[in-house]
């Protein structure tokens, strides 16, 4: 790190914690995204990668931003979970008055695997970098996967409707992270991303910020989240909001920290597909203290964050990750863990909110 971003660094702004939501307007978090590029001037910059992208709006935003001299980068996800859902967006970006070169289709060739299973890695970031009116870098759980109020039903259904359903977008301004952060989302869209990306020395290095260090996936060493976890140890206080709980072995990771002592809630999305009913049923046995979300209008719970407590110290986890084996092992992911405390109170304060909505749903209540 040079001496003037060291410097930077120690007086740099607090981060912008932004949450979407039944408790916010509409579209509040696409609408920050469609602000903040209005307000890059010619010569900045704007770095985006992302796995759904539906929003016309904000993609002719992007092309007005890119005509009018901003330097724009975009990495988009070409084969998300419904293939056909960018589809729109990526022709219009495509087209004559579209950015170019700028857009970037990533498509990662998948593993040989048996007839019923499709171990397909994903480009499942979320990342938003801007250059002005100030460098700030946002991760989180949202990414524009909606299209307005005539949005197509069929894909809500599956989808959730993310412009109105639990979300969060994190500003961080650290200029160390923002530097890095935006070089990482420049690195994705120039070089080529393929199977073995991930043996590359770029893959996973991580960075390290004033209070907070960000790490990458596809990684070859330990998952930093479940590295982090059992060092917390005895007389730990451990909440987790989740989007996505499937994977059997972090069920037992959740388990061996209950054994050790930890006290742990988890705050999960209503849907079994996302959360499966077996999961719930062993993290229960456990003594963990398991809710589900569940809204009159079944809005999505996207938020993927974690809050850890010990000995007077702080510290929460947020990013793109789910808590699956595709997060795992094979997508491509960005998680946080800081020490700054606007961040936790911020994330403490929506858990609060979100437990008040909490319930155990005796069935399914949407099948997205």
């Amino acid at each position: 790190m040079s001496k003037v971003l060291a410097l930077q660094a120690k007086t740099f702004s607090a981060p912008e914690i932004h949450f979407g939501g039944p408790d916010y307007p509409r579209e509040r978090l696409r609408n920050l995204l469609e602000d903040r590029i209005a307000a890059v001037p010619a010569g900045g910059s704007i770095n985006w990668v992302t796995y759904y992208f539906r929003d016309i709006r904000l993609a002719n935003a992007l092309i007005q931003a890119h005509q009018r001299g901003v330097q724009v980068t975009l990495s988009l996800e070409g084969r998300p979970r419904i293939p056909y859902a960018n589809d729109a967006v990526i022709a219009l970006l495509k087209g004559p008055r579209g950015i170019g070169s700028a857009l970037r289709i990533i498509t990662i060739p998948g593993l040989p695997s048996p007839s019923s299973k499709s171990w397909k890695p994903q480009m499942h970031e979320k990342l938003y970098c801007f250059s002005h009116p100030e460098p700030v870098a946002f991760i989180g759980s949202f990414n524009p996967s909606g299209n307005g109020l005539e949005d197509d039903p069929e894909i809500i259904r599956e989808i959730g409707d993310q412009d109105r359903g639990y979300n969060v977008l994190i500003g961080l301004k650290d200029p160390v992270l923002v530097e890095k952060l935006t070089e990482h989302a420049r690195q994705l869209h120039q070089h080529p991303v393929g199977l073995f990306h991930r043996f590359t020395m770029n893959a996973s290095s991580d960075i390290r910020g004033t209070d907070t260090d960000i790490y990458f996936w596809p990684r070859t060493d330990a998952h930093p989240v479940v590295r982090f976890l059992p060092n917390t140890g005895n007389s730990t206080r451990i909440r987790i909001a989740a989007s996505h709980i499937r994977a059997e072995s972090v069920v037992g990771i959740m388990e061996k920290l209950v054994k050790q002592g930890a006290d742990l809630e988890i705050l999960a999305e209503s849907t079994f597909r996302r959360v499966t009913k077996n999961v719930e049923q062993r993290l229960l046995n456990a003594g963990i203290r398991f809710k589900r979300i569940q809204h009159s209008e079944s809005l999505p719970m996207h938020l993927k964050f974690a809050l850890i407590e010990k000995d007077g110290c702080a510290w929460s986890i947020f990013g793109s990750f789910n808590w699956t084996k595709p997060s795992f092992w094979l997508n491509h992911e960005i998680a946080a863990i800081s020490s700054n405390p606007v961040i936790f109170e911020s994330l403490a304060d929506c858990w609060s909110k979100l437990e008040k909505r909490s319930a155990r749903p005796a069935s399914d209540p949407a099948g997205y």
